[in-house]
């Protein structure tokens, strides 16, 4: 198992539209998420900027991620976030929420 921490912005003016979103997940997007080998998966909100977390249990994250984006409900559940959010000019190329370097962890 690994941990992933990941960030991005979200538009001021887009907040409520989000929560309110992710209040009222598609259930196809929580399964396509589920059959992607991801498990305690959250996102926290502070300051206009997002965090995720999550745990991925599965043995390839890359070809999993790419069986994620390749579903239509998927997205299209995309589609209707990325309007809300506003991604780092810092990030890698070819992200759209950053990755972030653990650098503390207890059990």
């Amino acid at each position: 198992m690994k941990r992933y921490g990941m960030v991005i912005g979200v538009n001021p003016e887009k907040v409520d539209e989000y929560k309110n979103l992710h209040a009222n997940v598609w259930p196809e997007v929580l399964k396509k998420i589920t059959e992607c080998n991801i498990r305690n998966y959250s996102i926290y909100f502070k300051d206009n900027t997002l965090f995720s977390y999550f745990e991925y249990i599965g043995d390839n994250f890359n070809a999993d991620m790419e069986k994620m984006a390749a579903d239509l409900t998927t997205q299209k559940w995309w589609d209707v976030c990325k309007p809300c959010q506003n991604p780092l000019e810092t990030r890698e190329d070819g992200e759209w929420w950053a990755n972030m370097d653990e650098v503390f962890h207890h059990n």
